[in-house]
């Protein structure tokens, strides 16, 4: 389904989304700086994919599921935690992420959350926003997990992006590359 949005150069939507912020948000500070920036990344992401929020989450996990109705619509949802930070970013940037590959794409699931942590990363990168220490330590837990509990529901083989994640051992951060 096209949108109003679509209609509007992708320039041109990024202009109005930091316009808006600029609009509604003082930005006295080096803080409110960054949280102009965060908010903008947000509002941005979810337009250019479709998504809508059904609930901001005050901590900081997330969820991303879509709807396929009778008629043909889809809806794109997702809960995450608004993005003001680096490691709340990187959570909703994640969930965006599971829309913008596709639900279903990558097989088994462990690779898919390592495709949408790649996104979310790629993303930051992309908008300038700060990938902190923490940032890749929550992305090697996620991942960690994610293959430990394919393990556990029977993966036989782990996927080769995924095989540094698949022990106990140190690894290196995701990589861009």
């Amino acid at each position: 389904m096209r949108t109003l949005w679509d209609l509007i150069p992708r320039r041109r939507v990024e202009a109005v989304a930091v316009e808006a912020l600029r609009s509604r948000a003082v930005v006295s500070s080096k803080q409110g700086a960054a949280a102009a920036r965060y908010e903008a990344v947000a509002r941005l992401m979810l337009s250019e994919y479709g998504v809508r929020v059904r609930k901001w989450r005050s901590g900081t996990s997330g969820v991303a599921w879509q709807l396929a109705y009778a008629d043909g619509r889809v809806a794109r949802l997702i809960e995450a935690p608004r993005p003001k930070g680096p490691i709340s970013a990187a959570v909703f940037l994640h969930e965006i992420g599971h829309h913008a590959i596709g639900f279903g794409t990558y097989k088994p699931r462990c690779l898919e959350e390592y495709y949408a942590w790649r996104f979310a990363l790629e993303q930051m990168r992309a908008h300038g926003l700060n990938i902190t220490p923490a940032v890749h330590r929550r992305v090697d837990g996620a991942l960690r997990y994610a293959v430990a509990k394919a393990r556990r529901r029977g993966l036989k083989v782990v996927p080769m992006e995924l095989r540094t994640y698949d022990g106990a051992g140190p690894v290196t951060p995701l990589s861009l590359e």
